[in-house]
């Protein structure tokens, strides 16, 4: 374990173990990055994102009984109308697949 990982965490006045991020069960292909091609609101692009991403949006296309490329078609449309759009597309789709995870947090 690397040395951040060995600090003693204090929180409250008790000690917090640290969490293995590459416990023995981690799939590194996960992190491997992967491109599709989609279409967003009828126009054709790229996006690549690593591949854990892509399974969130999946989840994320079952709880809304949609595609994922309508899952990304909702997030362009929105943040166009809402925001002017955004620079960062793909940082954009990470941000809400965490937040997803997070419940929204």
């Amino acid at each position: 374990m690397s040395e951040w990982m060995n600090r003693d965490k204090r929180v409250g006045g008790a000690a917090e173990e640290g969490v293995d991020p590459f416990d023995t069960g981690f799939n590194m292909s996960l992190a491997q990055p992967l491109s599709r091609s989609v279409r967003l609101n009828g126009f054709s692009t790229c996006l690549r994102l690593e591949q854990i991403y892509w399974r969130i949006l999946e989840r994320i296309a079952e709880a809304n009984q949609c595609s994922v490329s309508a899952v990304l078609s909702y997030v362009d449309r929105e943040v166009h109308l809402r925001h002017g759009g955004v620079k960062n597309f793909s940082g954009l789709i990470r941000v809400i697949c965490v937040a997803y995870l997070l419940g929204g947090k």
